[in-house]
């Protein structure tokens, strides 16, 4: 979910870790490398696909069917506690406003459809403000967070949510992309972004995956790498565990 390029040399690196302790416990057939640079919805719908990072919106929609969910990474950045985290508010550096419940009738850009950081966050933190009448006069799809904050600062819209975790990374490796803009604030927290595999891994081999997770996190060859990642911690967990994005965020473009 965060594939920077700028980090992509830990990411592989904790990966060889991940995959050491996988074979620990007896899995056999790891793959030895990521893949980068796969259009998401096909390399989720791969047949082959053994494990991955996904939103958590995903996991109780479109893809329920499709994962199951290992572990819950936690984050050592700001709008993370524990398992969960949330969106940062953005808006242009000069927009009036101070508070995005005060926004009602702005325009606001989220990044797709089915994020729940982009968009699922943002609704959920308006809804109640909406007085019988659609909040948002109008909300583009910009395709990605990046893009959305470039909508921003060019003046297509007024408000955005974006991704805490995607936010800090590009504050420490692209400052300019998030130049012209300022924080309003944090969105309600949700489970983090979720480790899965598919749904027709038997559960033996999924206790085994977790078991290697836990391993990975407690290795201190791990330490550095897992440092660079702004990773501290990973929580051991269900499907189950993201009903929450079902019943307190609610989703519906057309609405909100």
């Amino acid at each position: 979910m965060y594939d920077f390029p700028e980090i992509r040399s830990a990411t592989d690196a904790l990966w060889a870790i991940v995959a050491h302790h996988l074979s620990n416990e007896g899995i056999e057939d790891v793959p030895s490398s990521l893949v980068h640079d796969v259009n998401l919805h096909q390399l989720w719908s791969d047949d082959n696909l053994f494990f991955s990072q996904t939103c958590g919106y995903d996991v109780v929609n479109r893809y329920q069917d499709r994962f199951q969910v290992i572990a819950t990474p936690c984050y050592d950045v700001p709008g993370c506690n524990g398992a969960d985290y949330a969106s940062t508010i953005v808006v242009p550096e000069d927009s009036p406003y101070d508070d995005v419940v005060d926004m009602l009738g702005t325009v606001a850009v989220v990044n797709g459809p089915e994020s729940q950081s982009g968009t699922n966050a943002l609704f959920g933190l308006v809804a109640p403000y909406r007085y019988g009448k659609r909040f948002f006069s109008e909300v583009r799809i910009s395709g990605s967070h990046m893009a959305s904050l470039a909508v921003l600062n060019m003046g297509g819209a007024d408000v955005a949510s974006i991704d805490c975790m995607t936010y800090e990374l590009l504050k420490r490796y692209r400052p300019e992309v998030i130049e012209g803009t300022r924080c309003l604030g944090t969105t309600y927290p949700a489970p983090a972004p979720p480790y899965v595999t598919r749904s027709d891994i038997d559960p033996d081999s999924v206790a085994r995956m977790k078991n290697a997770l836990l391993a990975t996190f407690a290795d201190s060859a791990a330490q550095p790498v897992l440092e660079s990642l702004l990773l501290k911690n990973v929580v051991i967990g269900m499907a189950d565990d993201y009903q929450r994005i079902s019943t307190e965020f609610p989703h519906n473009l057309t609405a909100v």
